[in-house]
């Protein structure tokens, strides 16, 4: 698929022919540019605009520059696009510091690893050098945030979307500070996690009334509501009354939404004779009536135009058909009944200067390196909208080729600066649609010892499931691994790899890492702990929501980490890294918390059949957190007042237990 760079004017020539006379130094044009793919135009304005290209009150561009091909999948591009909507907003938009270039150069860099040209990207700078430029910076902003951001900026033909779940706006950044809100152009907006995919309620999309007039009609939407529910109107032109109900039976269809099921009918008895043979069959002999039906068998009848009545006898009906409650509704779960809204992740970033001579001059030394440095700086010191991604594919390419040289014990401390660079949502998801994700296999897969992470160097187990929690930061990584979108960079199942990595270090000697895997399993586990949640108060959970679940061998890992917790407590000498939120030996009470805060997270609201509670009865789970909470279980008194204990313990695994 070709991409193309539109370079507009702004200044529509008057740039080229005042800028040397009023600054000192030639400026060709004040330059606003577009993305263009698959026919259509991307844009950062007010906020980020999609439009049919050449739609827009910017008129034709002055030139179009190929700037290549991507492979990549137009879901996927949107899903990138779409997390870059938490960097490009409105109030964000500043003409010298954060603009449409800015944007462009970003999702150039992702789609096809190529800068926008030069004079582009350092007409900021080059006019703020001038003389005069600093003068007029703020009367420049001004004047041209009214052509970018102006209504009629965005006028044009809208372009179509692929559909793609809707990206709830993240609440808070995982380490506890909140992204910035101050609504002016220089608010930084810190590193926060996209939320988890599905951490609104899915949107129900309202019903509609069936207006039929046959019996064949009829008994077809009645065996399409015999999962649910059916409410069927007859009427009559010549009724009055009927009239008076009209806007209540539709407020009630809309209300009942499609996803549900339900259908409501109306049937005018006057309308044609098949109508009224209708109205024979079921022996109605005055307007208005209902009938209603429940699961295929028919439940009331009633005459009479009484809104009052026909909403209570709908919405009772509507009730009925809804799934039963599940029994951990009405347990006490404080931690485990709610929506989880953002991922673990971990970010902060060491000492750069150390970081690099850790690693050496085979590695650091490399331009792509020193940009991806300057970016973190720079994206740390100022916000995400001051930090334009660097060239992401030519420090893949360099890491390839360099990485397996690299002496062992320096593994780690590359993979940590790849870390805190994953932060960002636009590189994690730069790395998961990398072309057969060369970074991340580079980087993962040699650096396992005898291809298993639980024998890998404990820095080596850290950083890598640092590493992994930070990619769930980007809803394009999330898409993959919840919903199984794999084409677009490897024949690698994601699920499995992440699952896999996530098995073999809850089963490590180490403690820490153990409270890191766990991590890894919260974050595996949001997604279908969401889609349960969801189910009590919307439709019931499908099996496919059941197959986006961890898999049996990771809960077992993660059962038996619980279990054997007591064989590394104490005997874990190791010391934390420094290069992540987790420093230093952490205690046994912390780490069980996070084991259990994992293993909640998959029994809530789980159905009987799943596998889980089994192995928790084989393993005798139950029994041996009473021992915990009863004597600590050799892990220390400490660890008797954990309260998930209780939830998980005496809740889930007592009364919550099939």
């Amino acid at each position: 698929m070709d991409v193309q760079l539109y370079v507009y004017d702004l200044s529509q020539g008057l740039a080229r022919q005042y800028s040397r006379a009023l600054t000192g130094v030639q400026i060709d044009a004040i330059y606003h540019t577009a993305i263009v793919l698959n026919n259509v135009e991307y844009f950062f304005g007010q906020g980020i605009h999609r439009k049919v290209p050449g739609s827009t009150h910017h008129g034709r561009p002055m030139s179009v520059v190929n700037l290549g091909k991507t492979d990549l999948p137009l879901d996927v591009i949107e899903e990138y696009i779409e997390s870059l909507e938490d960097i490009y907003t409105p109030e964000s938009y500043d003409l010298f510091l954060h603009n449409c270039n800015n944007f462009s150069q970003d999702l150039a860099m992702f789609l096809v690893g190529k800068s926008i040209p030069d004079e582009i990207r350092s007409l900021p700078e080059t006019f703020l050098n001038t003389p005069i430029g600093q003068m007029l910076r703020g009367q420049l902003d001004q004047s041209m945030r009214k052509m970018t951001q102006a209504p009629d900026a965005a006028a044009g033909q809208n372009a179509s979307r692929n559909p793609t779940a809707a990206k709830p706006t993240p609440n808070a950044v995982a380490n506890g500070t909140p992204a910035s809100s101050t609504p002016n152009a220089t608010a930084i907006h810190r590193v926060a996690p996209t939320a988890i995919i599905n951490a609104q309620p899915p949107a129900q999309s309202p019903g509609h009334v069936y207006n039929i007039s046959s019996l064949t009609e009829l008994d077809s939407l009645l065996e399409g509501a015999r999962q649910s529910c059916a409410v069927v109107f007859f009427t009559s032109a010549t009724c009055p009354p009927c009239k008076i109900v009209y806007p209540t039976y539709d407020e009630l269809a809309a209300e009942a939404g499609v996803e549900s099921g339900a259908k409501l009918i109306k049937i005018d008895i006057s309308a044609s004779p098949s109508a009224h043979a209708v109205a024979q069959k079921y022996q109605v002999r005055a307007t208005p009536t209902f009938i209603t039906f429940l699961k295929g068998q028919k439940q009331d009848e009633w005459s009479g135009a009484n809104p009052a009545q026909l909403r209570g006898n709908v919405r009772l009906l509507l009730q009925m058909t809804r799934p039963p409650q599940h029994q951990h509704a009405t347990l006490k779960l404080p931690t485990f009944q709610r929506i989880i809204n953002t991922p673990i992740m971990y970010t902060r970033t060491p000492p750069l200067d150390k970081l690099l001579a850790k690693i050496g001059p085979e590695i650091s030394q490399a331009q792509s390196v020193q940009d991806l440095v300057a970016y973190i700086r720079a994206r740390d010191a100022k916000g995400m909208t001051e930090a334009p991604l660097p060239d992401l594919h030519a420090f893949s390419a360099h890491l390839a080729s360099a990485f397996p040289s690299l002496p062992s014990e320096k593994h780690f401390v590359v993979i940590d600066l790849v870390r805190v660079a994953a932060a960002d949502p636009r590189v994690s998801s730069f790395l998961v649609t990398e072309h057969e994700r060369t970074t991340l296999s580079t980087l993962l897969s040699a650096t396992r010892s005898g291809g298993d992470f639980s024998s890998a160097p404990y820095n080596i187990q850290s950083v890598s499931l640092q590493l992994t929690c930070n990619m769930f930061g980007s809803n394009v990584f999330q898409e993959q691994v919840f919903r199984g979108q794999n084409a677009a960079a490897s024949s690698v199942n994601l699920k499995e790899a992440v699952e896999s990595l996530a098995s073999q270090c809850l089963l490590s000697p180490h403690v820490n890492a153990r409270l890191m895997a766990a991590a890894l399993v919260y974050n595996l586990a949001a997604y279908i702990h969401n889609q349960r949640v969801h189910a009590q108060t919307t439709t019931s959970t499908t099996a496919a929501d059941e197959d986006a679940a961890p898999s049996d061998d990771l809960s077992a890992a993660l059962l038996e980490s619980i279990t054997s917790l007591v064989s590394v407590n104490g005997t874990d000498s190791t010391t934390g890294t420094g290069n992540g939120n987790v420093k230093g030996a952490v205690n046994a009470k912390e780490t069980l918390h996070a084991l259990l805060l994992a293993l909640g997270m998959l029994l809530y609201a789980a159905p009987p059949e799943n596998m889980l509670w089994d192995l928790c009865q084989a393993m005798d789970l139950r029994e041996t957190l009473k021992q915990i909470k009863k004597t600590g279980h050799g892990l220390g008194d400490d660890v008797k007042t954990e309260p998930l204990l209780k939830e998980v313990g005496d809740e889930l695994l007592g009364k919550g237990s099939f």
